[in-house]
């Protein structure tokens, strides 16, 4: 097992959080153990706060609450990354995600839900989640607006640090944590073979104050997500290509993800193989597929800072979707860029 000295890439939570965390009450001796730090493992990090999934084209309603209830089933995922393998204290983090039309008032609204817990090193971080989406017919497709109340906490567990500096409360001993409350909105237009969108996350660019005497404070910077897709369709009926892409920036750093798929169906369900890349940070592959509306998914996230191939990410997705509408009269066939 390495030792986890520095992290390059992917480590939002933990580089956000020495650059922005603030004592009431810090020695000079503190300011200098975390300007080192923040230069030693900060210094080629993407330093946005929320997690990149290589797979976000299978967590839409996540990354855009505008997607709630988009494809006209329940869909629910599951993901699970786990990143830079092989060091010690690397993130690991694990997402929930629920969304369906509210059939009952008419397919024009969706609803959802989610949950995710990122956990690097001592740092946590955890954000649980309700959404609403209006879908409205526009110049033959479909505009669609969403907005999502969620519940952020924050936990550094400080038992387990060691600075040499003893006493001073800009270090906590202790497990602490803070809770805010904050807000992301979306707008999406889906298109028959194709769809954008575009979202604002931590709008509220809520504060959260650690600990019960308050001494330390992390405020969270607003992020904001371009999303596009297009599918590229052939003549035999049985093969298709699923592209997807995503800008991602808290205007100091930024992050894309470009990736394309090639699926094959089959009358028992769907194949699909592809790669990624997202410029200067790594190349990826994906493999999967769903049966009988169960979806399972595998990427391998290879980066190109020099870590080495076999220190990349692992992540795992499952999913599942179905046509729960009992309000329906007739059959009426749904579509989605996520599904078709």
């Amino acid at each position: 097992m390495k030792n986890f000295n520095h992290y390059t890439l992917n480590i939002k939570l933990f580089c956000t959080f020495v650059a922005k965390m603030r004592s009431k009450a810090t020695s000079i001796h503190a300011v200098v153990l975390w300007l080192l730090g923040m230069v030693s493992i900060c210094q080629q990090a993407v330093a946005q706060y929320d997690v990149a999934f290589n797979e976000f084209w299978a967590l839409q309603s996540f990354y855009n609450p505008a997607a709630s209830g988009v494809s006209g089933l329940l869909d629910v995922h599951g993901g699970y990354s786990m990143q830079l393998k092989g060091y010690e204290n690397a993130p690991v983090t694990m997402i929930v995600t629920a969304d369906l039309p509210l059939w009952m008032i008419g397919p024009a609204h969706g609803i959802g839900t989610g949950f995710i817990n990122d956990k690097i090193g001592l740092f946590e971080h955890k954000k649980i989640y309700l959404q609403y989406a209006y879908h409205q017919k526009l110049f033959g497709g479909r505009l669609s607006a969403g907005l999502r109340g969620a519940l952020m906490a924050e936990g550094f567990d400080g038992s387990g640090l060691d600075t040499e500096v003893s006493g001073d409360p800009a270090f906590p001993t202790s497990e602490v944590n803070g809770t805010a409350f904050d807000l992301d909105a979306g707008l999406r237009f889906d298109a028959r073979n194709w769809y954008v969108g575009f979202s604002a996350f931590h709008i509220l660019n809520p504060l959260v104050e650690l600990g019960d005497d308050k001494i330390n404070e992390y405020e969270i910077p607003q992020t904001f997500y371009l999303t596009g897709g297009y599918n590229i369709r052939f003549r035999n009926p049985l093969l298709s290509v699923q592209t997807a892409a995503i800008v991602r920036t808290d205007m100091k750093a930024w992050r894309g993800d470009i990736n394309a798929r090639l699926i094959y169906r089959s009358p028992k369900g769907r194949l699909y193989a592809g790669l990624g890349y997202s410029p200067t940070i790594s190349v990826s592959a994906h493999v999967g597929g769903d049966f009988h509306g169960i979806q399972i998914g595998y990427c391998y996230e290879m980066y190109t800072g020099g870590i080495g191939i076999k220190n990349g990410t692992h992540e795992i997705n499952i999913g599942y979707a179905t046509d729960l509408n009992l309000f329906k009269k007739g059959k009426n066939r749904h579509q989605s860029v996520r599904i078709l």
